[in-house]
């Protein structure tokens, strides 16, 4: 088994909190997770189920009294009426570590929790394999931008393009021998039968791929919803309801651009941030690592990888990170901003070995917002972190998503 990130976290939720609740995608590992390290005494039930599913929603209070806590529900979603009676339980019983709850759709679950266990859950936010996973590195520290670390470990960018292509999905380095194509064909046959049919009530699951594959397609890319309904031949609405749904089940996430009154002509579009590059790569129709990384989308490729690397990091240790991007009518453009303690952290990602200060030009933008302007840098395949200017560094890729305590 790959050992993950998140399971510091989960010792400490079960240690503090009364229930324990692990989102995102289907097959990235959530039930794995919890029931590597279930407790002796606690006892599984999934919703995938129908029957139980049923139960559960029918009769929720009769369900809980048969199966007694503690208790991990698997699918916790479709059976938002438990919630309530959990409610009522842990607040009656007041232990800790009383239900371990799970769910693929982020938002309707988060709605609900909500609504229903505030102030008594905490929560994981988990996604596919993160670089370190994959490697094995199981002392890898967050990337923090104020206390940039050397890292000794290289990575060589043809091994960074295959594992970008190839993405982090457990099963697909569970079994070595899984075809990629095979794998997220039966992954997004099972996600448009499940959750996207859940959430929507009637779905033509044709255009709903061909809706998946345009947004793949802009990868990186800044969201335009005018044109990606007339590639569909759908409306802008549509586009928008859809477009959730990807969120809600966490298949992409939407990187704001920074907003500041100070600030003039700057974009109010996001970009898009598939949080798995190898389901990306196989709705855009990429044959192998190689074509993509010699393409013109490579940059995107490699950006995305980046940003949703630290998301998925920061999401294991239940931190939101703050982070955005900078983009104004003449184009100029910061890639990436992190803002910690009220101070902005600006970098470049790129594909070069060769970083230069006309890389960073642009950073000077940010002394017109009135905050205080933390260094940053270049986070790029260089293999040594060293100073760009008197401020700004040179960042190794492997500084970032592969950094070792």
């Amino acid at each position: 088994m790959i050992e993950r990130e998140a399971y510091k976290k989960v010792k400490i939720i079960h240690d503090t909190f009364r229930v324990l609740l692990v989102t995102g995608p289907r097959q990235v590992g959530k039930t794995t997770l919890l029931t590597e390290y279930l407790p002796q005494n606690m006892s599984y039930i999934s919703l995938d189920d129908e029957v139980l599913r049923t139960q559960a929603k029918t009769n929720p209070k009769t369900f809980l009294q048969e199966h007694k806590w503690p208790l991990l529900i698997d699918e916790a979603q479709y059976a938002p009426e438990l919630f309530p009676y959990i409610k009522m339980i842990v607040d009656k019983e007041k232990r800790r570590g009383m239900y371990w709850l799970t769910g693929s759709q982020q938002i309707k679950l988060m709605k609900n929790v909500q609504e229903s266990l505030a102030g008594r859950v905490g929560i994981i936010k988990l996604n596919s394999l993160t670089y370190s996973e994959i490697e094995k590195n199981v002392n890898k520290t967050l990337f923090e931008p104020d206390n940039l670390k050397k890292n000794d470990n290289i990575i060589d960018v043809n091994k960074l393009f295959e594992i970008i292509f190839n993405g982090g999905m457990p099963e697909l380095y569970d079994v070595p021998s899984m075809n990629k194509k095979d794998y997220f064909y039966s992954y997004i046959e099972t996600y448009l039968s499940k959750d996207v049919k859940d959430q929507l009530d009637i779905l033509d699951t044709n255009t709903f791929k061909k809706f998946m594959v345009a947004i793949a397609s802009r990868n990186g890319e800044q969201l335009n919803y005018n044109n990606i309904a007339n590639e569909i031949g759908i409306t802008d609405k549509t586009v928008k309801t859809w477009l959730n749904i990807l969120i809600n089940s966490g298949i992409i996430y939407l990187l704001e651009p920074f907003m500041n009154t100070k600030l003039k002509r700057i974009t109010h579009m996001p970009k898009i941030v598939f949080m798995d590059t190898g389901l990306c790569s196989y709705l855009a129709g990429w044959e192998n690592a190689r074509s993509l990384q010699l393409s013109e989308k490579a940059g995107h490729y490699l950006e995305t990888f980046i940003v949703s690397e630290i998301i998925k990091s920061y999401n294991s240790a239940g931190i939101d990170p703050i982070i955005s991007y900078y983009r104004d009518k003449d184009k100029k453009e910061i890639d990436l901003i992190f803002e910690k303690n009220n101070i902005l952290y600006p970098f470049e990602i790129k594909k070069t070995g060769n970083p230069t200060k006309a890389m960073i030009k642009n950073f000077e933008k940010l002394e017109e917002t009135g905050k205080k302007i933390g260094p940053g840098g270049i986070i790029c395949c260089y293999d040594m972190l060293m100073h760009l200017d008197e401020k700004n560094y040179i960042i190794p890729i492997s500084s970032v998503i592969n950094n070792k305590e």
